[in-house]
C-alpha cells in the first residue's frame, strides 16, 4: 500500500469517508445520488482480478459493508455495483443508490444529466453520517 497513489480524477470528483482494511472509502460529489466508491489502496491496478486471492474477499466483505450501509441510510429501489475503469483505469468499485424517480432512472447514470455539487454543508453532513454508520458496523 505505500506505493499507491490516488488516480487525479478520483482525487477530483470524491471525498474521503474513511478507510477500511484494504479500501478507501470516497462519496462521489454528486448529490444526484448517495453515491460511494472502494479504491483499494493498491498500486498499479485496474482490474478486481489484479487483487490476489484475499484482497478479493476483502474487497467484496468491505463491498458488503458499504452496500448495508447506503441500504440503510438511504433506502434505495435499487442498489447498482459497478467496476467499469473506461476512463479512470484505477481499480475503483462504484457503489449507488437508485430510486424510480431519480433524475437518470432507468437509465445509467453517466452522461444523463450535469453533477449537482454538495454544499459544503450538505458535503460534510453526508460524510458524517455516512462515516458513523461504516464505523458503527465494523466487525458485524
Amino acid at each position: 500500500m505505500a506505493n499507491f497513489i490516488l488516480h487525479p480524477q478520483l482525487e477530483k470528483d470524491s471525498v474521503l469517508v474513511t478507510e477500511l482494511v484494504l479500501c478507501s472509502v470516497r462519496l462521489i460529489n454528486d448529490a444526484n445520488y448517495p453515491w460511494l466508491i472502494l479504491v483499494p489502496r493498491i498500486a498499479n491496478i485496474s482490474d478486481i482480478i489484479d487483487l490476489n486471492a484475499a484482497q478479493q474477499q476483502m474487497l467484496w466483505q468491505e463491498s458488503a459493508l458499504v452496500s448495508r450501509v447506503l441500504k440503510y441510510l438511504f433506502t434505495p429501489d435499487k442498489l447498482n455495483i459497478a467496476a467499469l475503469g473506461n476512463m479512470v483505469p484505477q481499480l475503483h468499485l462504484h457503489h449507488i443508490a437508485r430510486y424510480q424517480n431519480d433524475v437518470s432512472w432507468p437509465k445509467p447514470i453517466w452522461g444523463q444529466v450535469p453533477s449537482k455539487v454538495y454544499s459544503g454543508e450538505q458535503l460534510m453532513q453526508r460524510i458524517e453520517l455516512i462515516k458513523t454508520e461504516i464505523e458503527a458496523r465494523r466487525g458485524t
